[in-house]
This record gives structure tokens, C-alpha cells and sequence, in this order.
């Protein structure tokens, strides 16, 4: 099925969920206009979520560069992490994709230029030009420069401050048909922690972790744990960390793609409320503690 025709069947599926308001424009990031960068919403609260693998577009001089085809680059993408923090007043979502540009590497390796950084896969069919490279690693700086201001206010207004880091990540790599990942390497929510000074912000962790974990999707408890498929070793949680190191406490989250089939693209409109749910309470729980009053 054409990537077009597949983003536009997702998004009719979605729509006849039911009358609630579903993930609304959840794919309408695949003809996103190619200028978008990211989008800020500022509220009042210590907690911010981010969704920088959520992105899809590319820009128009790389497009035709690409060895790859929408839906490989879409599989290894974060598609619906927007939707799950929809509800959070302080969000960040990256429209672009990860693999123009991941913002979740470090400037030296945040552009794929070898398969061995992208999972096996040849990303450009020719040399991608210095010139290229150097608008795409802009890009990164750009972003980063951003965060920090975003994370100085919130710090200036609150004291202290948690990122909630949404991505997502595949179980099922040798094929459709094929057995998925073991549940034992592969939890429903991998929380990840390597980077922060773990004890201090235990209460932090511990509270979202029990809060994720009271949860369950289609009756079965969810299984959340702390650095196993992930160890939370990215760009932007370790960004925090160096900058912010006495009021900053950013969490990765990765929720297994359990919402959606990640060969065909297909999403589950229910799931996805749920974990739009799960985070969205998760807020006020957070807040509760960062006052001291868990």
C-alpha cells in the first residue's frame, strides 16, 4: 500500500473509533508542512513531556536522497507519542524526522550515516553532502538551545522541575508473522534512569513508576520496569542532567509499540487513550511530590 494511502486509511480508522475526539491529525505529520520544525506549549506546571521521535517530514532537498521509503523510515520512527502527551500543559513535539536529524544523539552522531547507527539500514542512496550535514546538525542546535531556555523558565517559575521523554520501540523486528521480543527483555513501559542521579530523585521515579504500573490494557497489568530494554541513555535526558543538574529530573519513557502494529502502521485508537491517560494523571502525581507532598 502507498505511504499515502496507508497514513490516509490510519487516520479513517481512528475517526470511526468512536465519536470521542480520537488522535486527531495523529498522521496528518506525513504531509506536515516541511518548514515545521517543533511546536511548544507553555502551561503552568514543573512537568513537560517531549515527543522527539514523532516527527515524519523531511526537508525537500533531502527527500530524493533517501535510500530508504516512508514506511521503512516510519517503522523506526515514534508515531502517536504526540497523541500520548496530548494533555500535558507543557509539551514539546519534533516534527521532523529522526532520520533527518535525532535529537536524542549526540550532534557527532545525530545524523545516520552508516547502517551500523540506524538499525542495519542504508539511510542515503549516495554521500549525503557536508552542506546537508551541517543544516540537519543546525537543526540540533537550534533545538537544544530551545529546550534550555523552555527548561530555564519552568525552573525560574517552580524551583524544580521533570521532562517526561516519550518514545516508543519495536518487539516484533524479524517480521510480521514472527515471534515477538521476550516479555522478559521487553516490558510494556521501559523506564529509563542511567543518566540522573538516581537517589535523589528516587521519589520522583519510584511515584511514576507505581503510578504506570496501576495500570492495565485489556485487563492484564502493565509491566513497567527500570532499564531493561533502555537504559535512558539519550541525548536529551543527559542534556538535563549537565545543565540542570540540581533541579532537573528527566525520565525516559518507552512504550513498547503494544498501540499500534508497527509493520502495517495501524494504530489502536483505544490503547492509545490509555496511555494518553496514564500520562496525563501521571501530572498531578509528579506535582505532588516535587511539592513534598507524596
Amino acid at each position: 500500500m502507498p505511504d499515502a494511502t496507508r497514513a490516509n486509511t490510519m487516520a479513517q480508522s481512528l475517526r470511526a473509533a468512536g465519536s470521542r475526539p480520537k488522535p486527531a491529525g495523529l498522521r496528518d505529520i506525513l504531509f506536515q508542512d516541511e518548514r515545521a520544525l517543533w511546536s511548544i506549549e507553555r502551561g503552568s506546571s514543573p512537568v513537560i513531556a517531549t515527543a522527539i521521535h514523532e516527527g515524519h517530514s523531511v526537508r525537500t532537498n533531502l527527500a530524493d536522497q533517501y535510500a530508504l521509503t516512508s514506511g521503512e523510515r516510519l517503522r523506526e520512527e515514534d508515531p502517536f507519542t504526540a497523541y500520548t502527551i496530548r494533555d500535558v500543559q507543557n509539551r514539546v513535539t519534533f516534527h521532523r524526522s529522526r532520520f533527518e536529524v535525532d535529537l536524542n544523539r549526540n550532534r557527532d552522531g545525530a545524523i545516520y550515516l552508516s547502517p551500523e547507527q540506524a538499525w542495519g539500514l542504508k539511510v542515503w542512496s549516495g554521500v549525503l553532502a557536508p552542506e546537508s550535514i551541517e543544516a540537519s546538525l543546525q537543526i540540533h542546535d537550534a533545538y537544544y538551545e530551545t529546550l534550555k531556555t523552555t527548561l530555564r523558565g519552568i525552573e525560574r517559575q517552580f524551583g524544580r522541575f521533570v521532562l517526561l521523554d516519550v518514545h516508543s520501540y519495536n518487539h516484533r523486528r524479524d517480521g510480521p508473522d514472527a515471534a515477538p521480543t521476550e516479555p522478559a527483555s521487553a516490558p510494556d513501559i521501559n523506564i529509563g534512569t542511567f543518566s540522573m542521579d538516581r537517589q535523589r530523585w528516587a521519589p520522583v521515579v519510584d511515584a511514576l513508576i507505581a503510578h504506570l504500573g496501576s495500570f492495565e490494557i485489556n485487563g492484564r497489568p502493565l509491566d513497567v520496569r527500570e532499564n531493561v530494554a533502555f537504559q535512558g541513555k539519550g541525548e536529551q535526558t543527559r542534556f538535563v542532567h549537565e545543565h540542570f543538574p540540581n533541579s532537573g529530573c528527566a525520565i525516559a519513557i518507552e512504550f513498547k509499540k503494544i498501540f499500534m502494529d508497527e509493520w502495517t502502521g495501524e494504530p489502536d485508537a483505544e490503547i492509545l487513550d490509555q496511555l494518553r491517560n496514564m500520562i496525563s494523571s501521571a501530572v498531578p502525581v509528579l506535582e505532588r511530590v516535587l511539592e513534598g507532598r507524596a
